[in-house]
């Protein structure tokens, strides 16, 4: 399906692409501290909202 040169190569990107993502994690991670600070109540009312409607699912279904 792939040739051994596409292979390389994109196993070179995606390691390379990790590397870049986790220097300019740790570079950004002061201002994430600051700006997104509390974001994980974000995520958590996001989830107990996937999680209702799959309860009103079930319910509705029987």
């Amino acid at each position: 399906m792939f040739s051994q040169g596409q292979l390389i190569f994109g196993l070179c990107f995606f390691i390379a692409f990790v590397i870049v993502m986790i220097f300019a994690y740790r570079k950004d991670l002061a201002l994430h501290k600051v700006f997104y600070k509390g974001n994980y109540k974000v995520l958590l009312v996001f989830l107990l909202f996937i999680a209702l409607l799959f309860v009103i699912k079930i319910f509705l279904k029987r």
